[in-house]
């Protein structure tokens, strides 16, 4: 029986409601319900602008709900099956880095893949948790990075039975997903809190054709990035717990310390809609998408030169589960690279993917793709095809060498750390001051801490010849390291 409750939207009806009232604004935004002419209201119009307010009487304070946000946060939690959510503004990394601040505290363990994404990494230097990384599953036809076993959990465990916290990608960008739900209940037995990365499974929540969500898995936190897949805008996100493990004053006060004060209503708002019409529609919908994305990856199947990747071919590399609203294409055998096809795929046909690596892109499908965007998708890289299959010498084989840096120290001691700034060829052997990485996803080659090998500079190398999303804090051929001649190391206390 659908809930009626649902059919709410407390936070984005009371919003609009104080966009009619005709106020007399003496508060910020300075464009004061949009009364100051521009470029961009004259585009999108003042209805945008009325709807743009900062916590007036009636609209309640994100840093401590009592009103309109709190019964918008109850709802998402019904939604999602969780006790308690958190409305985040500032996307799932601020999610991320509270999580881990109000779990860990300075060198407490945290066990995690080493596919993290790099907001991940930012919270093991804000927290000065230490990380005991786990090397996920290789697939090394695809040179890319998939689950963790609960076998190497169960290792990481026992060789750390003062870990605090497990953290779980569910699912990776590739949508690839662990079995949560057995790592879950082997981590509460003993007593570890389990955290999970859902920036990619929004969805998970409404359908039960889609792998188990962390929160029907019994993990005790989560952030999810409901703008990613689930409707909301940009940015916006939701922190979801469940169970007694979570110190929930803890993670108000991390929250209060990451958030704006003034906090987009826009996005709030977006969220409040995006559960109701996902809550209603998203079964039916989603069902309809899949079946919509099977058409479509048979008829890739057909295309010369290309691979796509599906569920049975990701099952028989060993991996749990995958969600199938994520589309894996292998492009290397029409002779060319993810990252030119990416390229190529806008140039040439306007059709904009996720993201490249050197041997595949990523299409991400939502309850918004269309039949005729896939339809696009397909043409486009049957076009493809017939422009380049057994035209050019074929890409050469992947070679992947999963990056498992050694750890010189904690991420948080490096990045305090006395820095000096070299060329690449002369940090081999050095102390990573900084994080390297490709974006997207956001998963870094080095971290701070990490011993620079000369396998790390050769890959960062690649990825500087290949791509334009390789992210660091200097130049191109620079990287920063730690001064270990003047560098005295923080007590363990720190």
């Amino acid at each position: 029986m659908i809930n009626k409750k649902h059919n709410k939207t407390p936070f984005f009806t009371k919003l609009k409601e104080y966009g009619k009232s005709k106020v007399a604004p003496f508060d910020v935004p300075g464009h004061k319900l949009g009364k100051i002419e521009n470029d961009l209201i004259k585009y999108i119009g003042k209805r945008t602008y009325l709807l743009d307010s900062n916590s007036p009487i009636g609209l309640d304070h994100l840093n401590k709900p009592t009103g309109v946000i709190r019964d918008a946060e109850n709802l998402m939690a019904d939604a999602c099956k969780a006790d308690k959510s958190y409305f985040l503004t500032n996307g799932t990394t601020t999610g991320i880095l509270a999580m881990i601040m109000s779990v860990c505290k300075a060198n407490d363990k945290i066990i995690l893949p080493r596919n993290v994404h790099k907001s991940v990494i930012n919270g093991l230097i804000l927290s000065g948790a230490v990380p005991v990384f786990i090397k996920p599953n290789i697939d090394q036809e695809l040179g890319i990075a998939n689950d963790i076993s609960f076998e190497s959990v169960k290792k990481a465990i026992e060789e750390n039975p003062d870990a605090v916290a497990v953290f779980v990608i569910n699912p990776t960008y590739f949508g690839v997903v662990s079995d949560l739900k057995k790592i879950t209940d082997y981590a509460h037995e003993n007593d570890i809190i389990v955290m999970a990365d859902e920036a990619h499974g929004a969805q998970f929540y409404f359908s039960q054709k889609m792998p188990l969500s962390a929160m029907e898995a019994g993990a005790d936190i989560s952030a999810t990035s409901m703008h990613k897949t689930a409707g909301s805008f940009t940015q916006s996100s939701v922190i979801l717990t469940l169970g007694k493990r979570i110190n929930h004053q803890r993670l108000r006060a991390t929250l209060n310390m990451l958030q704006s004060t003034s906090p987009s209503s826009l996005l709030m708002a977006s969220i409040d809609v995006a559960r109701k019409t996902m809550f209603f529609k998203g079964e039916e919908r989603i069902a309809k998408l899949l079946e919509m994305a099977d058409e479509t990856r048979e008829k890739m199947k057909d295309i010369p030169g290309i691979k796509v990747i599906d569920k049975e071919y990701i099952q028989k590399k060993g991996c749990f589960g995958f969600d199938e609203t994520k589309i894996i294409i292998k492009v290397s055998e029409l002779g060319l690279s993810g990252f030119e096809v990416y390229q190529l795929m806008k140039e040439k046909y306007n059709i904009q993917l996720e993201l490249a690596e050197s041997h595949i892109v990523l299409a991400i499908l939502t309850i918004g793709t269309s039949k005729k965007d896939l339809d696009r998708l397909y043409n486009g890289f049957k076009q493809l095809s017939d422009d380049y299959n057994d035209v050019r010498d074929k890409f050469p084989k992947v070679v992947f060498e999963y990056m498992f840096p050694e750890t010189y120290s904690r991420p948080r001691d490096a990045y305090h750390a006395p820095k000096l700034i070299v060329s690449l060829d002369d940090a081999v052997n050095e102390v990573a001051g900084e994080s390297v990485m490709i974006y997207p996803p956001g998963i870094p080659i080095v971290i701070p801490g990490e011993v620079i090998t000369q396998d790390v500079i050769d890959d960062i190398k690649f990825y500087s010849n290949k791509s334009k999303a390789l992210q660091s804090d200097l130049e191109d051929a620079m990287i920063t390291i730690v001064d270990k001649e003047n560098w005295t190391k923080f007590s363990e206390e720190d």
